[in-house]
């Protein structure tokens, strides 16, 4: 097939794809995918906990075929990003493709092909990609689309959280940041935020007391206040203050712990304020620096901004290109087996930086760290349990230089 027709069919399929109900797009797809001389596809997408990948449109029962992420070959191109393919008993090519929103993986793409060739990948890959466009598109509006990612209902609190938490992971060419939140069908007071502008990333990471329908609401209250703020060009501590005032007005009687930050993506300054909130970590060349980013604790947010002791310091550090930044909620370390022993932080650090010695991208790594901790809790967790990881990663040519030792680099400030 010339590359104008390529470019054709999938300009055509993109056109129709606005006109087509959610529950169609299946249907849509498998046909232009024979148009293009494949055998068929289908589009899988990831559940919420990102256990298995779930063909569209069939409501994720057993006999619709949902797939392992772990354990196949499905799986596989979901869990590296890469295209992965095998041979059914027939010869038939089978390919699996990541569908991707950015770079956050959404599912995966199931092809037919009669021969493995590059230029069979090639349209593969395209149809992957408007796949993906054309999911996304519906995703805000179909309950279609989200009924297939759910394995059980959502509490009530569980789906206010939701629908204020942005994609799971967000990024650029010079950074990555991903969050994961457990347990996802009953989450109370655990929520994150992450967005980019300009240079900068933001992130909020927030922890409301409590585990019920108030607590929902004082996260999803804290990430509007988050948003608020910084759209109007606030920057961190009028962020902090926004948030504390509308939760002292507003919920009066909950309290709520808090990392927000800002990370500089030219220069690799990350500042943030810790509000009562466990200490972030950072994570360099496969080890903690220990205590680099622990300062005296500060109240929580809720009391106002005018309570005695709410003052706000400002913290900031400088980055290497390959440091991480961890932040978490006490819901990670508190978590206890049925022995009755802890997660705990060292546990944590350890997933942490095995996975970054593996190489492993920080959504895959989170992903893995998430089950391991819901695994040993036997599926059940006695509070949330939220967990965010930031990789600064700029071009070589755009690196900083090396930080100054840690004891100079890392500076307190009343304002960023």
């Amino acid at each position: 097939m010339a590359h104008d027709d390529l470019g054709a069919v999938l300009a055509a399929l993109l056109r129709r794809s606005q006109q087509t109900p959610p529950d169609g797009l299946s249907a849509l797809f498998d046909a232009t995918a024979r148009v293009l001389g494949l055998a068929g596809a289908r589009v899988l997408l990831a559940d919420v906990q990102q256990l298995r990948l779930v063909p569209l449109g069939t409501g994720g029962t057993e006999a619709d075929g949902p797939l392992g992420v772990d354990g196949t070959v499905a799986g596989r191109a979901y869990r590296t990003m890469t295209a992965h393919t095998a041979r059914d008993e027939d010869g038939t090519v089978r390919l699996w493709l990541p569908l991707m929103d950015g770079i956050e993986r959404i599912g995966v793409l199931e092809v037919g092909a009669h021969r493995d060739d590059p230029e069979l990948l090639d349209r593969c890959r395209a149809l992957a990609d408007v796949a993906a466009l054309a999911v996304i598109s519906k995703s805000g509006f179909s309950d279609g689309v989200v009924r297939t990612v759910r394995s059980a209902p959502m509490t009530l609190a569980a789906e206010l959280v939701w629908s204020f938490l942005p994609p799971r992971t967000v990024g650029t060419d010079r950074v990555t940041s991903s969050a994961v939140l457990e347990p996802a069908y009953e989450v109370g007071g655990d929520a994150f935020d992450q967005a980019l502008h300009g240079e900068q990333l933001h992130l909020a990471v927030v922890d409301a007391m409590g585990h019920d329908l108030a607590s929902g609401l004082s996260a999803a209250v804290a990430l509007a206040g988050c948003r608020s703020a910084r759209r109007a060009g606030g920057r961190l501590p009028a962020v902090v203050d926004t948030v504390d005032e509308a939760l002292a007005r507003w919920i009066p009687d909950r309290l709520l712990t808090a990392v927000v930050g800002t990370l500089d993506l030219g220069t690799g300054r990350f500042a943030w304020l810790n509000c009562g909130h466990p200490p972030p970590l950072l994570i360099r060349r496969q080890h903690v620096v220990a205590g680099a980013l622990e300062h005296p604790g500060e109240l929580p947010l809720g009391l106002g901004p005018a309570a005695p002791g709410s003052h706000r310091t400002v913290h900031s550090v400088q980055l290497e290109p390959g440091d991480r930044i961890l932040v978490h909620t006490d819901g990670v370390t508190e978590a206890r087996a049925a022995d009755g022993t802890r997660f705990g932080e060292e546990r944590l650090i350890d997933h942490v930086v095995r996975a970054a010695a593996a190489g492993e991208p920080a959504p895959e790594a989170l992903r893995r760290l998430i089950n391991a901790i819901m695994e040993r809790q036997r599926g059940r967790l006695d509070d949330d349990a939220t967990i965010l990881l930031v990789e600064w990663h700029p071009p070589t040519a755009e690196a900083a230089e090396p930080a100054e030792s840690q004891d100079a680099s890392s500076r307190r400030t009343d304002a960023t």
